[in-house]
């Protein structure tokens, strides 16, 4: 069982910053980033493997969000710079217990979330 924890959403313009955290308790494989807004399907931000540190991001956040965690302080950070209205969504922290070699990208591949942060860029 992993229980996670969200925080750090909130109200900002395009272009400001903002850094989302996930605490988690239980042992997983790598722990990922959601987000899903309004009328979309739910879709794969970023992901860190616990172990190594090793990444994965989506084509769309590549070069302005940065993934990395606290293995002392079992937190997942989300850094998101150079925020666009697009990135308007709710964000969500899941983990993948299912211990391999690669990272994964398909939300059924994780089989815990947490509750989820809002995350709203105004133009």
């Amino acid at each position: 069982q992993v229980q996670l924890l969200e925080s750090g959403g909130g109200l900002v313009q395009a272009g400001a910053s903002l850094r989302l955290s996930c605490v988690a308790s239980g042992r997983a494989f790598s722990v990922a980033w959601f987000r899903q807004a309004p009328g979309k399907e739910r879709e794969f931000v970023s992901a860190v493997k616990w172990s190594d540190g090793d990444t994965s991001y989506a084509d769309s956040v590549k070069g302005r969000f940065t993934i990395s965690r606290d293995n002392v302080k079992n937190t997942v950070y989300l850094q998101m710079n150079s925020l666009k209205p697009d990135d308007t969504a709710v964000y969500y922290c899941a983990a993948d217990t299912q211990f391999g070699w690669y990272l994964r990208n398909r939300f059924i591949d994780y089989g815990f979330w947490g509750q989820g942060t809002q995350v709203t860029v105004s133009s």
